[in-house]
């Protein structure tokens, strides 16, 4: 997000925050925290997963979040949509550098801890944004020398991921390193640019593996939808590079700000897919779109479908919860009006979700080609994070009808004191599958509070798993479900016993 005015050579207007009243929200990415409360459901029930943005994109194996500020969070009518709507937040500005740590080495934790805490308390995904970005920094981090300011970023990297290791599954690592125009380079302007060079991007990536090793690691900028524009061209070489020499990448975060100076592109997904094909997730992280009616409709409809067709978009968050309280509130650009009505592009993107035509993150992509079974890159479905072939445990092909088989694996996702979430994913095997049964043990002493995107039914310790609207599955496709186990002192997963198909 910038916070400088507006521009030809970049359509985003200002997004300034009054000093006197930090504007916050809270972030995610996937596989981390799980479904809003509208989301979550009784052990005994199955997930409605058809009238909340959050859960229906949770039955696609995606989140759908929105920034929040902690400055709203007294007011009703926007937290009751927030906490219906949305499986992830962002905060919007209380986790930037001026907000955390306004003078040198003291932090202040204390808005952006309201806003994590709420993220766990409703079982939402929470993203980090933004730990390196040369706006909203404070004037004592531009004056500092080159030994000095590496000295200050490394440690604002470590001091704040280390306040939420654990919580936040993914972080925007540095934001809006890119320049606009035609050379698709650096950003000139960036204090760290200046005195650090081109070398601070990849050396904040490194601190930032070091200080939450499960935390997704995402770089984030604007303009960058276009594939056929420089400026995508930039970072994308930069991901590819780093790729190619291990430098810890795993997400690549576009914002998606459109009016009809920046529109929409044509061609956005294939922007998508070739990054999603350099082995990163893609995450479209503030996306709003100006206009009204069909027009706006029809927008949002390209750009949740492209995500739905692309395996590693992992998710979408929308930048606010209305258009009263956005940034370019002129625009109406949100999918709720300023008195929190549903618009015609809210039903658009629930209609998109739905229909569920594009494949299940971390399945296939188009052509049938699995994704993610090296590395445990598989977005199941509270958004993202790694439920590979790698990571969790594994349930074999246990027979079913004729040629149909599936396999499920589990993953831990996030921690808490007392309780831990679990993402599972189920994959056809060779032959396509109208129905799967995946029978869960849980280790001694431990229950499930919370469930979602599967109908679940237990027995003592025995926990058996059924479709909720996502049963039918390509040869090779994959769906997600999840839940929240209470440990009861034993931390370890819990196993699948066996997949079933028909």
């Amino acid at each position: 997000m910038v916070d400088t005015p507006h521009t030809p050579a970049d359509p985003r207007q200002a997004r300034k925050r009054p000093r006197s009243a930090l504007r916050n929200a809270v972030v995610l990415g996937a596989g981390l925290a799980m479904a809003a409360a509208g989301t979550l459901t009784a052990l005994s029930g199955s997930a409605s997963a058809a009238s909340t943005l959050g859960a229906s994109a949770a039955e696609q194996g995606r989140y759908f979040g929105t920034a929040i500020a902690a400055g709203r969070m007294g007011e009703s009518d926007y937290m009751n949509v927030l906490n219906r709507e949305f499986n992830s937040i962002t905060a919007e500005n209380e986790m930037k550098w001026d907000a955390l740590e306004p003078s040198r080495n003291s932090f202040n934790f204390s808005t952006a801890d309201r806003i994590a805490n709420h993220a766990r308390s409703q079982g939402m995904m929470l993203r980090g944004h933004t730990l390196v970005w040369h706006s909203q920094l404070p004037d004592w981090v531009k004056n500092l020398s080159a030994n000095d300011m590496r000295s200050a970023m490394n440690n604002h990297i470590n001091r704040v991921m280390g306040q939420y290791r654990g919580q936040v599954h993914s972080w925007d690592v540095v934001n809006e390193a890119f320049a606009d125009g035609s050379g698709g380079g650096r950003r000139s302007e960036s204090p760290f640019q200046q005195k650090l060079g081109d070398g601070y991007i990849e050396e904040a990536f490194r601190t930032a593996r070091a200080a939450d090793p499960n935390a997704k690691l995402c770089y984030n900028d604007y303009n960058t939808d276009n594939w056929s524009h420089a400026k995508t061209q930039g970072v994308y070489r930069m991901v590819r590079d780093f790729k190619s020499r291990g430098v810890p990448i795993d997400c690549v975060g576009l914002q998606g700000h459109f009016n009809s100076g920046n529109p929409v592109p044509s061609n956005f997904q294939t922007t998508l897919q070739s990054f999603a094909d350099l082995g990163v997730d893609v995450q479209i992280t503030e996306l709003d779109i100006a206009g009204s009616g069909s027009q706006q409709a029809n927008d949002y409809r390209t750009i949740v479908q492209a995500c739905l067709n692309v395996a590693r978009c992992t998710g979408i968050t929308v930048w606010g919860v209305t258009d009263k309280y956005s940034w370019r509130s002129g625009d109406t650009p949100l999918l709720f009006d300023g008195n929190y009505n549903k618009k015609q592009a809210y039903n658009t993107v629930l209609e998109v979700l739905n229909n569920g035509t594009g494949t299940t993150a971390g399945g296939t992509t188009n052509g049938g080609t699995t994704a993610g079974t090296n590395g445990g890159t598989t977005a199941g479905t509270n958004g993202g994070t790694t439920a590979g072939t790698d990571g969790g445990t594994t349930a074999g092909n246990n027979g079913g009808t004729g040629n149909a088989t599936c396999t499920a694996t589990l993953e831990e996702s996030q921690r808490w004191g007392d309780r831990f979430n679990v993402q599972a994913t189920v994959r056809a095997g060779s032959t396509s599958i109208s129905n799967w049964t995946v029978n869960v043990q849980l280790n001694g002493g431990q229950s499930i509070q919370n469930s979602w995107s599967a109908s679940f039914s237990t027995s003592g310790s025995n926990m058996t798993v059924r479709p909720s609207g996502n049963g039918t599955l390509a040869a090779g496709a994959s769906t997600g479900f999840g839940f929240t186990v209470m440990a009861n002192g034993n931390w370890n997963l819990p196993r699948v016993v066996s997949c079933t198909a028909s």
